[in-house]
């Protein structure tokens, strides 16, 4: 075998990597473990002239793990703008370039949009070498409905604007799926349980590692094990069940029921009346009644 040749080595065997078309390949690592990567994934990042990677330490274990030489390059949030033009350039001359995040799929909660979208107005090939992913596995192993779900990344750090993201789902008939962060998934749960009550939820932590975990049951349920817990760590995926199929409420039927209601309540009455009766989320309602106040004026 040439040494020359662009290599990676599985266990105590080496292998030569075939070549790699010229553009962006866009290359999904482990979220955990590192017997996830893919075959595909190892010829692509043993090939390409250069590897972008959020953190060059990070990385380089994954790299050191399976003997692969090429180049690592930073490319994150902080030099992203600063960087991008020189990578373009070497796209466009021909250059095989891959981009990783620290885990899981480019992207998704991670820098490259920006990339991606400027390589492709040059025309440049843009490929993706999928992978690992939090958010699907996380969806695989929650138990909770999978046919139809929506990824609404990172919940907000202040829990007035948490609260509101949340509201803003209460009638989204899918599972929803969250990044959250250890340090603030038990506040968090509680968020969820004020403002989509009765949901069924999941915390996956640590997903594909050692000390994997799936916690299902309700936000307050799990919010109190984790509380009584003397810290709690690792990657968290939070996913939540979408709401109970009700009877279909007419648009109609939901004003002329507004309508009727503040004729002599207070908006927040009004809106906890129509919630009870119609079975309908009443932060969406309130929502609702306040843009017609706007709308209509005093």
């Amino acid at each position: 075998m040439n040494p020359a040749r662009p290599s990676y080595t599985i266990g105590a065997h080496r292998f030569e990597a075939d070549p790699v078309a010229p553009g962006l390949h866009l290359v999904a690592t482990p979220i955990g473990n590192l017997g996830d990567i893919t075959l595909r994934a190892l010829t692509t990042l043993a090939a390409a002239d250069i590897v972008l990677c959020e953190d060059t330490r990070t990385s380089g274990k994954l790299m050191e793990r399976f003997a692969i030489r090429t180049k690592l390059s930073p490319y994150h949030e902080h030099n992203a703008q600063k960087v991008r033009p020189a990578i373009l350039a070497r796209l466009s001359d021909g250059a095989t370039i891959a981009l990783i995040s620290d885990a899981g799929m480019p992207l998704v909660s991670d820098p490259g949009y920006r990339l991606v979208t400027e390589a492709l107005a040059l025309s440049i090939p843009v490929t993706v070498c999928p992978g690992a992913s939090a958010v699907l596995a996380g969806l695989a192993v929650s138990g909770l409905p999978t046919d139809r779900f929506l990824f609404a990344g990172f919940l907000p750090q202040k829990p007035g604007e948490r609260r509101r993201v949340l509201s803003e789902f209460a009638g989204t008939r899918a599972t929803l799926v969250f990044f959250e962060s250890p340090h603030r998934i038990i506040e968090a749960l509680h968020d969820v349980a004020a403002t989509l009550p009765g949901r069924t939820v999941a915390v996956t932590r640590e997903l594909t590692k050692l000390h994997e975990e799936v916690l299902r049951g309700t936000a307050t349920d799990i919010a109190a094990r984790l509380t009584a817990r003397p810290a709690v760590k690792g990657e968290i995926t939070l996913l939540v069940s979408p709401p109970v199929a009700q009877d279909v409420v007419s648009e109609d039927d939901l004003e002329a029921a507004i309508t009727e209601a503040l004729a002599s309540l207070p908006a927040s009455k009004a809106a906890s009346d129509i919630s009870k009766r119609l079975k309908l989320n009443r932060a969406e309602i309130y929502q609702r009644i306040l843009a017609r106040k706007e709308r209509d004026g005093p």
